[in-house]
């Protein structure tokens, strides 16, 4: 990252902070040209600080009077705050790339001439902040609903299991016998399924050096093993990604989840031959968790090449108790999704006909 231009004067080291924002933020005067930017909107750009700051910011708009009336408007203290809809270029000069944003025009202090505070938040990425922040919600909520629900089911099917058992004990026709094994049997099936929706909040958070391509070979094993016939599992790693502390056991369990529903939806490339998984680790940068921006993360991506998810559960995958496939309990990517979030990451689903690509992605040290 390049240090502050000193045309910025003793300003630099002051809005040193604007580069822990998830938005781009630029600090203008009043005929736009740049006293600072921040790491944001360089990464955006693809350009250095130092370049940034030898141009004026009201090139970047395609359409730049709105942004060039509201910065005068603040600068000229008219009105504290603008904001607006506007498009900027991901070059100064390009007329393609173009990337939509919501401008935010603040006043800010003056110190040696007028400046001006520009914040552009892209309009995609505030959409997928809102969708995060609700999926977060649902997950909270779902989460205490199924911990209650849980404890509510087991105090009654011990019950129902222990009055099975006395009933086998006096009984002497072994039709009648079979009866209560039933019970018996489908109480604990229905016992084993509640310790598996309360097993991510009994289970302590065991944090240890990860290495997520031990991880992904881990899964690999397990995947062939149950599925040796017409099914491929292929890596594409990006060995460079280092060690980062976490829950080696819940990493497993969530990726496993995940390329094992990808195995099972299959079923029919497998009897053709041409089933295929691929296990693909990449370093992302400057990415937003939530709200929080991290300078690394690792995204791992399992793909497929199956039917897809259906579409009318597509919003609901990794709700509980959800599954598009018979027989299916609905827990698995419910309990990845557990995983990954208490490694402070998330997951996303993008799925069509052929391809399904789950992509979790993991803050880096």
């Amino acid at each position: 990252m390049s240090p502050p231009n000193s045309s910025a004067g003793n300003g630099g080291s002051r809005f040193d902070a604007l580069d822990l924002l998830a938005t781009m933020v630029a600090v203008v005067r009043p005929d736009g040209r740049m006293l600072f930017v921040n790491a944001m909107l360089e990464d955006v750009a693809g350009l250095s600080r130092r370049s940034l700051m030898r141009g004026n910011l009201f090139d970047w708009f395609v359409d730049p009077r709105q942004l060039r009336e509201t910065v005068d408007s603040v600068s000229r203290n008219e009105i504290s705050t603008g904001r607006f809809d506007g498009t900027l270029r991901r070059a100064p000069v390009a007329a393609h790339e173009l990337l939509p944003v919501h401008v935010i025009v603040t006043q800010i202090d003056h110190h040696g001439g007028e400046r001006v505070l520009v914040e552009m938040l892209e309009i995609e990425q505030q959409t997928k902040q809102d969708r995060e922040e609700r999926a977060l919600g649902q997950v909270q909520a779902n989460k205490e609903l199924i911990r209650n629900l849980a404890h509510e089911i087991k105090n009654p099917l011990g019950g129902i299991r222990g009055a099975a058992q006395l009933l086998a004990m006096d009984i002497e026709s072994k039709e009648l016998t079979e009866y209560t094994q039933v019970i018996i049997h489908e109480a604990d099936r229905l016992q084993a399924l509640v310790d598996r929706l309360l097993a991510p909040h009994r289970r302590p958070h065991v944090v240890s050096d990860v290495n997520i391509h031990e991880v992904c070979e881990r899964v690999r094993s397990l995947i062939l093993a149950e599925f040796p016939r017409g099914l491929a599992v292929k890596r594409s790693y990006d060995t460079s990604i280092p060690e980062f502390r976490g829950d080696r056991e819940q990493l497993i369990q969530a990726v496993l989840n995940i390329a094992h529903n990808a195995a099972q939806a299959l079923a029919e490339r497998m009897a053709a031959g041409d089933a295929q998984i691929v296990l693909r680790t990449r370093v992302a940068r400057q990415v937003t968790i939530g709200k929080q921006r991290f300078r690394l993360a690792l995204e791992l991506h399992i793909e497929d090449n199956g039917p897809g998810v259906p579409e009318d559960i597509r919003d609901r995958i990794f709700f509980p108790l959800v599954s598009g496939r018979d027989g299916g309990s609905g827990l698995g990517l419910t309990l990845a999704q557990t995983f990954v979030q208490q490694h402070q990451g998330m997951i996303e689903c993008d799925s069509e006909p052929g391809q399904t690509v789950f992509r979790i992605v993991i803050p880096l040290p």
